[in-house]
């Protein structure tokens, strides 16, 4: 009985001791920096240092890719590299991973387009999704529930064929030198996505500038060699999409300015690239939390707009930091300002910080989501179109409810020029002026008064208006439309100077962010107090 006893026990620490030694992956396999001839897969597994990745144009695969290993922790947990080459573009492939006797389950992904073939494609950008302990699935919800099942019930099909890239504008993690949070609150929720889809993310404040970061991304190695991966670019049909560093340390180098400013002057000349996609952590401008702004940003956004004006080529800057979901845009120029949080971090509610209503956003809402960019190849008239897809929040549950939309064109569209009306060579009081002009028109169907900008002056030059009023159709600030009932036809102004002569004008814009001519200039002249 002693000797039988002895024996389990004795096979019983013998699997235990295996248990602890079994090979395993421990994060699934995920995709990097796809081109249209090659693409990178990488994943982690307990042990073993074997990098294979067998792929092939259907689940039969048929051939075979090498790479790289390295330990990621400091023990026997090994992070794996493999470049697959030889690719032909825009085609979906088949693979699978292998480290030594384990294999991964067989996954698909697909190539990028060259510019010229004309190709449609969309994009999901989300961010913020560092693990929040009273939500502690959300960001599970958001990518599985949230981006698969969007796509699945709009489009069908497979996930790479729906999808080209995700964009993530930091704070993936809660704090980014904990090891085990990359595996557990960013990878392994997502896996079904990043299995498929490739990731382009940028450093958060919440990733510390950590070495983890830094190792579980292969991302295009085009910035300053110094900073590699903290700035970058990377192409995908008729889109550029630029990934920026706007944290501390990082933010007031010379270098990266420099190096955006070389970028842009580039695509200035590329005529194969329509849109420019930038992403970086910190917004210019917060609605819902002002003490998360920074001025870097700003310098980002003036480089972008000066870019769109001069080349006629829309841009975008999405962002996060802030909880929640913002829109907005530039008031001369045709680029975006979009926040695209949360996917994870607490809400910042409203109310709960403090807030500013700015011109520039027409929509805040303190809610989770991820927005989705479906971008038009089309190389006569591209176009793209920008979707906010809702979550809700802990106190209103929203599934997937598309909660605020934009297309803006490539080419120009303009309204026609309006008419200003009144007052016109008359005589008016210091207070209370009514400014009218005529109708909003377009010959664009389904243009719409999106926007009137007005000036007043002293002088026919404009040079220093005394009055330069910029009006949105909608302005969704703290859960109510502070526009509505607003026409955008008329505006006024409570005090003007006694006995002044002065010059007016208005511009309206439709909601794809094209602006009308000036209006003719009108004069009138107040009279004595």
């Amino acid at each position: 009985m002693k000797m039988k006893l002895k024996a389990v026990t004795c096979l019983l620490f013998m699997s235990i001791g295996l248990q602890s030694i079994a090979q395993d992956i421990e994060i699934e396999p995920y995709i990097q920096d796809v081109e249209p001839n090659s693409a990178i897969v990488m994943w982690q597994t307990s042990k073993g240092k074997e990098s294979i990745v067998e792929w092939g144009t259907s689940p039969k695969l048929g051939k075979k890719a090498i790479g790289t290993s390295e330990s990621i922790n400091y023990d026997d947990v090994q992070l794996h590299t493999v470049k697959i080459e030889g690719l032909e573009r825009f085609t979906e492939y088949y693979y699978r991973v292998r480290t030594g006797k384990i294999r991964s389950d067989i996954f698909q992904f697909k190539t990028a387009p060259f510019s010229d073939d004309g190709e449609d494609f969309k994009l999901v950008a989300m961010s913020d999704m560092q693990y929040d302990h009273n939500q502690p699935d959300k960001f599970s919800e958001v990518v599985n529930e949230g981006v698969i099942g969007y796509l699945e019930k709009e489009f069908g099909g497979t996930l790479p064929d729906n999808l080209a890239m995700v964009l993530i504008p930091g704070d993936l993690v809660e704090r980014g030198s904990k090891f085990f949070q990359w595996k557990d609150h960013f990878f392994n929720p997502a896996e079904k996505l990043f299995s498929k889809v490739p990731v382009y993310p940028v450093p958060g404040n919440h990733e510390r500038n950590s070495v983890y970061y830094f190792k579980y991304f292969s991302l295009p190695e085009n910035g300053t060699p110094a900073y590699a991966e903290h700035w970058w670019y990377k192409d995908y049909g008729n889109t550029r999409v630029i990934g920026l560093d706007s944290n501390d340390g990082y933010r007031d180098l010379y270098e990266q300015l420099e190096w955006l400013k070389k970028v842009l002057s580039d695509t200035e000349n590329d005529d194969k690239i329509d849109f420019v996609f930038a992403q970086l952590h910190h917004p210019y401008k917060s609605e819902l939390w002002i003490p998360g702004e920074e001025d870097f940003t700003g310098k980002i956004v003036k480089e972008l707009e000066q870019f769109s004006t001069k080349t006629g080529k829309p841009s975008i800057h999405f962002f996060g930091h802030t909880h929640g979901y913002s829109r907005g845009q530039s008031k001369d120029h045709k680029h975006l300002w979009i926040n695209v949080a949360s996917a994870g971090g607490a809400i910042d509610n409203w109310g709960e910080f403090e807030g500013r209503d700015y011109d520039e956003f027409t929509v805040t809402q303190d809610e989770y989501g991820f927005v989705m960019i479906s971008v038009d190849g089309n190389r006569i008239d591209p176009k793209f179109t920008i979707k906010r897809i809702s979550r809700g929040n802990t106190n209103v549950y929203r599934e997937n409810e598309l909660t605020d939309s934009i297309t803006v064109w490539r080419k120009e569209r303009k309204p026609s020029k309006p008419k200003a009306l009144s007052p016109a060579r008359e005589i008016v009081a210091v207070s209370n002026v009514i400014f009218k002009a005529d109708q909003f028109k377009s010959s664009y169907s389904g243009a719409f008064h999106a926007a009137s900008h007005w000036q007043i002056s002293e002088s026919e030059s404009f040079d220093k208006p005394a009055f330069d009023r910029w009006k949105q159709h909608e302005n969704w600030y703290y859960k109510e439309n502070r526009q509505k009932d607003d026409d955008l036809s008329d505006e006024k102004i409570k005090r003007l100077k006694a006995n002044t002569k002065y010059y007016w004008r208005v511009r309206y814009r439709d909601q794809n962010l094209n602006w009308s001519d000036w209006s003719e200039i009108k004069n009138f002249k107040t009279n004595e107090l």
